[in-house]
């Protein structure tokens, strides 16, 4: 009976430890918050319990199969977080691997390594809210898309792309529609990382010769 209480003990560990990082996750609105983190933290802590001891009426029989499905299968977990935005974005990578880790935690508590699978999950927390508030550690390049409608073509392309080029905006393609009142550009562009793209939209928003911009 004692023995099965700290059995419980390792799962209720387990989705502990999933919850407190899914809330790290859960304050920045990402896709996937306490309830599944602490899911995962649990159910990993409870197939990692069931491959060691579920099997002890089988005569030599190895635990780590089991186990060793959970790695895989968390996996096809994350690649479903894991999208990317009409401009090529790529979003959820952070998420999906902390569910991974979380998996790892649940197994290390499961198998009643607390020490380890505690000390992981703490630092797994630690990581992201290190990594996210110090910028230059984290931010990255971008791609992203932007609109412009004129009358002014040569003029505000010209003047664009130099206003790119001093921001370390990298132009990746330029694409022009011409119609008959105003001539519509397309731009494909690489900002560098924590660039203020809505900074820079609001700035040529005001520009007279733009009849409309967007990105």
């Amino acid at each position: 009976m004692v023995f099965n209480l700290e059995l419980l003990l390792r799962i209720l560990l387990g989705g502990f430890m999933g919850a407190i990082i899914g809330h790290e996750r859960k304050s920045r609105d990402k896709s996937a918050g306490m309830r599944t983190h602490a899911i995962v933290g649990l159910g990993a802590a409870l197939i990692m319990i069931v491959s060691k001891y579920g099997f002890g009426d089988v005569p030599d029989f190895d635990a780590s199969r089991v186990a060793a499905q959970i790695v895989s299968g968390v996996g096809f977990l994350g690649a479903g977080i894991i999208f990317v935005r009409n401009n090529a974005t790529v979003s959820g990578l952070t998420t999906a691997a902390g569910i991974w880790t979380t998996a790892g935690v649940g197994m290390a508590l499961g198998a009643g390594i607390y020490f380890i699978g505690i000390s992981a999950g703490f630092l797994v927390v630690v990581i992201q809210i290190l990594l996210h508030r110090i910028r230059f550690l984290s931010a990255e390049p971008t791609r992203g898309y932007m609109k412009i409608a004129t009358d002014q073509f040569e003029n505000v392309s010209r003047e664009l792309q130099d206003y790119l080029g001093k921001d370390h905006v990298k132009l990746l393609s330029l694409k022009v529609s011409k119609g008959k009142e105003n001539t519509k550009i397309e731009l494909e562009l690489l900002y560098p990382p924590g660039y203020e793209k809505q900074t820079m939209l609001n700035a040529w928003a005001k520009d007279s010769r733009i009849h409309s911009i967007s990105g």
